[in-house]
């Protein structure tokens, strides 16, 4: 008779074991089920094949069988085809959320990621040796500190031209509060996505960008002195305004850049969304999408944004680029090369050589 030769793991053979130990009434099932970590109920059920079975019997019945919940050949292939035709350029992460939202397709993300693998979608990505900075810590509260950024990119991926989206996020929350894609990042652009946010939220107590020009005054020779008009905006609206030291300082909204430009730019493209216009329109969607899931809950539930007390028209008026000329003797003061006069009754000395300020360039629509 043939030898009959059974492959067993460690595992098999101390089952084997305590069995026999078992069968000689040396321990008990109790003791059986405590040496093996498994329940007495489990040691009854393999006693019982061991007795019928032998040897034979310890093994499971699953071995040389696919796993139940192995997935078949056909979704794999399926779901490569679409990531091929569809999402060639999409993380596994985004590539599954996809799958699910948009073909119907349910697979996990870490059996994604070793198909893509396979199929060279995607490689393994290298942990890059990071400098070590002192973390600051979140504010406590909604509203109390929004960390403001411009993000100038290929949003529309060669169908248009290059922009730059202004994007400002709740540093308690990383909640994305205001995006507004512009032509550039300027100060009237600033104006328009800040305003729009205030009038739906609220005011901050601060704001917290970088040192660009529009932020500070930058130039030597004025020592940094005097300010920038969106500084006058915010003193007018009584926000503070914190200029970061570093890209770090500010990494809520740095990160929350690199993941727009990945998650953002797929969806324009999925959508066939090829202009600033249209892609404007889409944004609030995107935010309740993307917020649902990143947004943190603060430690504090206290909403910071206080109520907004200005009419349209004073609004309107401080988010307006504004300037100071000095009035010449007749009354009168030069501006973008066109020559205005003060209208007095009287003789009206007293406004010779006075300071008057002019508002020159309003928020506008992008």
């Amino acid at each position: 008779m043939a030898r009959q030769v059974i492959s067993m793991s460690q595992k098999d053979v101390a089952k084997l074991e305590i069995m026999s130990l078992l069968k000689e009434k040396r321990v008990t099932q109790e003791e059986a089920a405590k040496r093996l970590k498994i329940s007495v109920r489990q040691v009854r059920r393999i006693y019982k094949r061991y007795v019928q079975h032998g040897t034979t019997g310890i093994l499971s019945g699953k071995r040389g069988h696919a796993s139940n919940n192995k997935l078949s050949t056909e979704i794999k292939i399926k779901a490569i085809e679409l990531i091929k035709s569809k999402y060639v350029d999409f993380g596994p992460t985004l590539a599954m959320e996809k799958l699910t939202e948009i073909d119907g397709v349910k697979i996990s993300r870490e059996t994604l990621r070793k198909w893509m693998i396979e199929e060279e979608l995607w490689s393994g990505k290298r942990r890059k040796l990071l400098l070590v900075h002192q973390q600051r810590e979140r504010r406590e509260n909604f509203g109390e500190l929004i960390q403001i950024d411009g993000s100038p990119h290929d949003w529309f991926e060669g169908r248009a031209e290059k922009c730059c989206l202004l994007v400002f996020v709740d540093d308690a929350t990383s909640k994305l509060v205001q995006l507004l894609f512009v032509p550039s990042e300027t100060t009237v652009g600033y104006f328009a996505a800040a305003k729009e946010y205030i009038e739906r939220c609220g005011k901050p107590i601060a704001f917290y960008s970088d040192k660009h020009g529009i932020f500070r005054i930058n130039t030597k020779e004025n020592n940094h002195e005097g300010e920038t008009q969106f500084q006058r905006v915010c003193r007018e609206l009584e926000i503070e305004l914190i200029c970061a030291h570093s890209p770090q300082a500010k990494g809520r909204v740095e990160r929350a850049n690199g993941v727009l430009q990945d998650r953002l730019v797929k969806e324009l493209r999925l959508r066939g969304i090829s202009d600033i216009k249209a892609a404007n329109a889409y944004l609030p969607e995107f935010m309740k999408m993307h917020n649902a899931k990143f947004e943190k809950m603060p430690k504090n539930t206290f909403d910071m944004h206080s109520k907004l007390n200005n009419t349209d028209d004073e609004l309107n008026l401080i988010f307006s680029i504004q300037e100071d000329r000095k009035l010449s003797k007749n009354l009168e003061f030069s501006y973008k090369n066109t020559i205005y006069q003060i209208r007095v009754v009287g003789q009206g000395y007293g406004l010779r050589h006075a300071k008057v300020g002019s508002s020159a360039e309003s928020v506008g629509k992008f």
